[in-house]
């Protein structure tokens, strides 16, 4: 029979101990590739905080302040005995092991530099079991809404902040004119179509907002004045408060709540403009923040009380402050010794410097936060049109389709190009022939954009080609045109697939180094742009000059907390695409 000499043809026992091996190989490449990341972005971390002079009484407390209630509110979430069981064997056994290696090693065969046996315990043991309960208490109910409700939170302040920053390069009175005519009609717009349940109020709403914003570009040289900022701010909250006002409380209540709104934006206003002016942040992006964070928290918290389930889970981010002023308390009454970190709220927000400790990131934050939103438009636009052509619309014989088969070798090969090529291109295209500036942020743009496109249009592709034909038929066979069934059935099947090469693709884009320093971008800037034509740095080459530094502090210190900055900013970037994916997935 054939299976008494599985052997003789190369498979069975010998096969599987090959694939065995094979399969060990790969498991300790992969384990290896980890740990190493692992300990390297340990070591940026601990320089960045300057953990490595973190005393064990600071460490200390805040664990038992900050984590430990964590991790009960995480564990009383999931309501499973095991899970604690294990938890707290982790936690206790991997105390004692990692102490008395961490010991053994140092005493009997190398020292470890800069690290100590708590801060090997906080990274190897205490984190990894942090994320693993975070993960089952969301899970539950209870950690559902606080993981929800901090989400929110944290999510409006990164997009409030984002936006805001974005309209750096423009005046007050763009920023003003763009909300009077822009968002204010597309919020209205969509609020009328969730309370009347109309779906073409809804869908209209953004073409409303994009034409007004387009719009108050080209009236900025119209109209030369504006009303003064108080009048602004009041304008600008007082819209979003009365909405939320009348969304969330129904009937009699709502009037109540919209006109008790009319008092709550001068006072919003005057505190937004005292926290602005505390952390140096400018008034119009503090007042985006307050909107993107009210606004979503206000209704989240309004659905999760109208739900009634899993209500103590709201109370998560007031354990997580209460746990770092408690802690931040204890260590001041103690005098325990803390460490200074380089990345704090005055690196964030303040410019270079020759001196270490003055040194900030602003400036070069706000270009790589323009240059990102430009390149993920114009990468996505480009990138999804292309694909949806050459995958819906192009021709599979004839010319045609051999000069569509000749351009998929092409993307194909424009992916694998060295990225400095592509600042060449810049620098000849952009920069040269069209004018565009050297070292601007629209040229920057415009070649990051060619750069990520041939990887966008191939995982847009894919994700086309993965949708069922059956979906395109079924559509046909109902009536639908070619562009009916590519909107409503094509499209929103394929999304999540696209947003994934996106998300990779934007990640590549905003790291890049070479093609900025190809069409001129400066390496230092001492203060943000104003416009999209100024002179800019990103992230990566202000990085890349603190590590040419020759003091010590640069090197190590302030370039640790840049990358940890960058590592944040791409990190919240993706989280958002992710987001975004998993929404529309779910919506399929």
């Amino acid at each position: 029979m054939a299976t008494d000499n599985a052997t003789d043809g190369g498979f069975g026992e010998v096969s599987r101990v090959r694939g065995i091996v094979f399969e060990y190989l790969s498991l300790g490449a992969s384990v290896a590739g980890l740990v190493a990341l692992g300990v390297l972005l340990v070591y940026v971390a601990i320089d960045a905080f300057d953990l490595a002079d973190a005393s064990p009484e600071w460490l200390l407390t805040y664990f038992l302040t900050l984590v430990v209630p964590f991790l009960a509110f995480c564990l009383y979430s999931a309501g499973d005995r095991a899970v604690t069981r294990r938890a707290l064997g982790v936690l206790g056994g991997g105390l004692v092991a990692v102490a008395a290696l961490f010991t053994a090693v140092e005493a009997f065969v190398v020292e470890i530099p800069r690290l100590s046996w708590q801060l090997t315990y906080l990274f190897v043991v205490a984190a990894p079991v942090t994320a693993y309960l975070a993960y089952v208490g969301s899970r539950g109910r209870v950690g559902a809404v606080g993981f929800g409700l901090v989400g929110r939170l944290v999510g409006g302040a990164a997009i409030g902040l984002a936006v805001g920053t974005l309209f750096l390069v423009f005046d007050e009175l763009v920023w003003f004119l763009a909300y009077t005519l822009g968002v204010f009609p597309a919020a209205v717009l969509y609020a009328y179509g969730r309370w009347r349940s109309a779906g073409r109020a809804m869908t209209a709403a953004a073409p409303v907002g994009l034409v007004g914003i387009v719009a108050a570009v080209f009236l900025r040289g119209v109209i030369a004045t504006y009303p003064s900022d108080l009048l602004i701010y009041i304008w600008t909250l007082a819209v979003p408060i009365a909405v939320v006002g009348a969304v969330v409380v129904d009937g009699r209540g709502s009037r109540i709540a919209a006109a008790a709104a009319g008092g709550v934006p001068l006072a919003v206003a005057t505190a937004g403009g005292f926290l602005a002016g505390g952390f140096g942040v400018p008034g119009p992006t503090a007042l985006i923040v307050l909107i993107a964070v009210g606004v979503p928290t206000a209704v989240y918290v309004h659905r999760a009380i109208d739900e009634g389930d899993g209500l103590i889970g709201l109370g998560l981010p007031f354990l997580l402050v209460v746990g770092a002023l408690v802690g931040a308390l204890v260590v001041e009454a103690w005098g325990v010794p803390a460490p200074d970190p380089w990345l704090d709220v005055g690196f964030v927000t303040g410019s270079p410097s020759r001196t270490a400790a003055d040194a900030g990131l602003y400036p070069a934050i706000v270009g790589s936060v323009i240059i990102i939103a430009l390149v993920a438009v114009l990468s996505f636009v480009l990138g999804v049109g292309t694909s949806i052509f050459l995958e819906e619309y192009t021709a599979e014989s004839g010319l045609i389709g051999s000069l569509t088969r000749l351009l998929q070798v092409n993307i194909a090969n424009l992916a694998a190009i060295p990225s400095v090529v592509y600042g060449l291109l810049g620098l000849g295209l952009f920069a040269n022939l069209l004018g565009l500036g050297f070292g601007t942020a629209v040229t920057a743009s415009l070649t990051l954009s060619l750069l990520i496109l041939p990887i966008t249009i191939i995982s847009a592709q894919e994700a086309i080609r993965s949708v069922p034909e059956d979906l395109r038929r079924g559509s046909d066979a109902m009536g639908a045109t070619r562009w009916q069934t590519t909107k409503n059935v094509v499209l929103p099947e394929a999304l999540p697939g696209i947003l994934t090469g996106t998300i990779l693709a934007l990640g590549r884009a905003i790291g890049e180094t070479a093609p900025l320093i190809m069409i001129g971008a400066a390496t230092t800037v001492f203060s943000a742009p104003d416009s999209l034509f100024s002179k800019f740095s990103a992230m990566p080459m202000q990085i890349y000059a603190w590590a040419g530094f020759p003091q010590a502090e640069f090197r190590y210190g302030v370039v640790a907390a840049g990358v940890i900055t960058l590592l944040v900013i791409l990190v919240g970037m993706n989280g958002t695409a992710i987001l975004l994916r998993n929404r529309a997935e779910r919506g399929n």
